[in-house]
């Protein structure tokens, strides 16, 4: 028994070890990411200099009265949006396409979300970040900072 001892403790650290190291490196190699590093929150805080309330007001537009289903049919979204642009010839662009452009986007968005993602702070931070990449993407000129939900409602049928 005394020979097998040291065996036996040296296969239960291995054991161990590889039980520690699995439960370290899978979820790092699941491809499964932090929400927010702390280099996103610096190019963030590049992308939006701080302003006073008049320059906000002049970079600011916002979209209300959205009202539609979400991608389960049995729940309904209500809910107001504000949107920080780059500048403000960006947001006379923006005021011109955005009851033919824009709106559908949202529209578009919250069609293809689920119930439970809006639920959170985080899944509406989310949802803020997607609508945020896909307006960027039809913006004719300049560049949207960020998209930020100003009231919400959602309601089963």
């Amino acid at each position: 028994m005394k020979k097998m001892l040291p065996w036996l403790i040296t296969i239960l650290l291995a054991i161990t070890l590889i039980a520690g190291a699995a439960f370290v490196l899978i979820p790092a190699l699941s491809g499964k990411k932090s929400e927010v590093t702390p280099n996103v929150q610096a190019t963030q805080a590049e992308q939006l200099p701080r302003l006073s309330a008049d320059e906000l007001v002049e970079v600011s537009s916002e979209i209300t009265g959205i009202k539609t289903n979400l991608a389960d049919a049995d729940y309904i979204v209500q809910m107001n949006l504000s949107f920080q642009l780059n500048d403000a010839k960006a947001k006379e662009a923006f005021e011109k396409i955005k009851d033919i452009s824009i709106k559908p986007i949202v529209i578009q968005l919250l069609a293809d979300t689920k119930p439970d993602e809006l639920r959170t702070a985080k899944g509406r931070s989310q949802f803020s970040d997607k609508l945020t990449d896909l307006i960027n993407k039809s913006l004719p000129e300049g560049h949207l900072g960020n998209a930020k939900i100003t009231d919400f409602l959602l309601a089963a049928i």
